[in-house]
């Protein structure tokens, strides 16, 4: 059959046909484009079927092999001795009791009186509450050796022999009485309790956001952790650092919407008679009695003395308290800056910026309280979470303080703009020798896995690196975290055990570094002033002497 040729107005129709075909391509690209725009912001969580999401809800960015390795290291660093598990229903009776357990000072290895650079070392014996002796170790322990009269005071090393038996060593430093104290912040099954709960339930700190349009206002849950529902989420992970944070997307709202932070409520998740491990008096923060004296004297040391030390330790304190001054053991001289005149003049041409929580905030109320020509202001308005600034004009000295990034535990509302990731606000300075950079950062972190307080510190570190490559002049000081009053609702949420492993992953994070440390952990558990998250001025004083000895270490004051 012969074809036939299209005639002119057919051609037209399948150009029509054509040309529409064309146009619907191209809207079709158009609305696949702006709804990829839209969707930056929104993630669609991937739903499980599987009935219990605990172990795997909480996931995070991969690292690099070197990240990975180190990540790896540190998890195996502040590994913590494995425990029988807990029998259902817990029973008291067989955890530890502080009331039936001892401490003993051993002889002075050699023989003879103590001195001054001896080593003395205690024994604890830990036994449960029928006064039977423990067999095996995991009990978080915290000792100190201290004379108040004559302000002295350093923090002892324990070391748990894993049998219910453990060694507590101190270095004798001053010449004197010593009085040693022996506490238990955790018996080992409340260890286990709280190991599960951040496992289990790294979002037991409910945070919530409030998004607000026009006359529409929503509020939807945030985390670094959110559970997969078929909400849609709004991702906020900062797009420098990496650093994750989630809220659900508002049903009528955009993510673009949000205009506020804040924390919603915190759940328990404790099995049945689990609570009876944290009880004030009874096994949470309880001193443990001496089986003999718990005071002795130090002699002088004697001229060409040889020092004895434990067997048990190889590494000293980083300091002690004299004289209710703090003394560092790492070669720093730490000056004492008594007054106004002399803490100005040491900050004088400088720039500090104060970087972290409210424990580094206490540095910036500190200056602001006791420089007079020191004026602040406030940038946003005056909130707790800043950003603050104070500058004194005729000396060329400006402070600053900026709150770190989310989490963000805060009762009141704050807008998103008060989050600031310390890395990115590093990698804003010039730096040189006239900037101190004082970064502290811990308190808002116990609750959630271990892994995001890492990616934290690298994130953090690798900016630290960067400034001191542009500016190797620059003065940076790294705060570590402390111990803390507890009750039995703040020990689910911020036990010193959770501080505890975060210490020891700071410390190991910066060692090495062009970076000065202030052991925030070792001047707090030395001193004689109870345990609190704020530490009280006279501590604070002696880190800001440390913090001023490094910006001005030729000042003689």
């Amino acid at each position: 059959m012969k074809a036939r040729a299209c005639t002119r107005r057919e051609y037209s129709a399948i150009f029509l046909v054509l040309a529409v075909a064309v146009l619907i391509l191209v809207l079709c690209n158009m609305a696949v484009l702006e709804f990829q725009d839209i969707m930056k912001s929104i993630i669609v969580p991937k739903v499980s079927t599987d009935p219990d999401m605990n172990h795997s809800f909480c996931t995070f960015q991969p690292l690099s092999p070197e990240d990975t390795l180190e990540e790896r290291l540190l998890l195996d660093s502040i590994a913590w001795p494995e425990t029988p598990p807990l029998p259902a229903p817990v029973s008291l009776e067989n955890t530890s009791d502080p009331a039936h357990s001892t401490f003993t000072i051993l002889p002075r290895r050699g023989g003879g009186q103590w001195h001054v650079g001896d080593q003395l070392e205690v024994m604890i014996k830990m036994s449960d509450f029928h006064g039977r002796p423990k067999k095996y170790g995991g009990d978080f322990l915290l000792a100190r050796l201290h004379n108040l009269k004559l302000g002295a005071g350093v923090a002892g090393q324990v070391l748990d022999h894993l049998n219910g038996s453990y060694s507590a060593v101190f270095s004798l430093l001053w010449e004197g009485d010593a009085q040693v104290e022996v506490m238990l912040v955790h018996p080992s099954d409340a260890i286990l309790v709280l190991n599960r709960l951040n496992r289990e339930h790294p979002d037991r700190i409910l945070f919530k956001s409030l998004f607000h349009s026009g006359s529409l206002s929503e509020t939807t849950d945030c985390n670094i952790c959110l559970r997969p529902t078929q909400q849609l989420l709004c991702n906020y992970t900062d797009v420098r650092t990496g650093q994750p944070w989630f809220c659900y997307k508002p049903k009528n709202l955009s993510c673009d919407a949000r205009i506020s932070h804040a924390m919603g409520q915190h759940g328990r998740f404790i099995k049945a008679n689990e609570e009876k491990l944290f009880r004030s008096g009874v096994n949470l923060k309880v001193y443990i009695r001496a089986s003999g004296p718990a005071r002795f004297t130090v002699l002088p040391k004697k001229k060409g003395q040889l020092e004895v030390k434990s067997s048990s330790v190889t590494s000293g304190p980083s300091g002690y308290y004299y004289q209710g001054a703090w003394r560092a053991l790492d070669g720093t001289t730490v000056q004492q800056f008594n007054t106004s005149s002399a803490i100005t003049e040491c900050l004088k041409g400088k720039k500090v910026h104060l970087y972290g929580d409210s424990t580094v905030r206490q540095w910036f109320e500190f200056l602001n309280k006791n420089l007079p020509d020191l004026k602040e202001f406030h940038p946003q308005g005056r909130t707790k979470f800043g950003p603050f600034m104070a500058i004194d004009n005729a000396n060329s000295i400006m402070v600053t303080f900026n709150f770190h990034g989310p989490p963000l535990v805060s009762f009141i509302r704050v807008p998103p703009t008060t989050f600031y990731y310390i890395a990115n606000e590093i990698d804003r300075l010039t730096g040189g020798t006239d900037t101190i950079v004082g970064v502290g950062i811990w308190a808002h972190f116990p609750s959630f896995p271990i892994e995001l307080y890492i990616r934290r510190l690298q994130s953090i570190r690798r900016a630290v690196v960067r400034l001191l490559t542009r500016a190797p002049g620059t003065v940076v000081i790294i705060r570590t975290g402390h111990p803390r009053a507890l009750t039995f609702d703040l020990s689910l949420i911020f036990s010193d055990w959770y501080s505890l492993q975060r210490y020891k992953v700071l410390r190991a994070m910066f060692k090495g570094m062009n970076v000065h440390l202030i052991d925030a952990w070792s001047m707090v558990l030395a001193h004689h002033l109870p345990h609190n998250i704020h530490p009280l001025p006279p501590i604070i004083k002696n880190m800001i002497n440390i913090l001023l000895s490094h910006a001005c270490p030729q000042n003689s004051t």
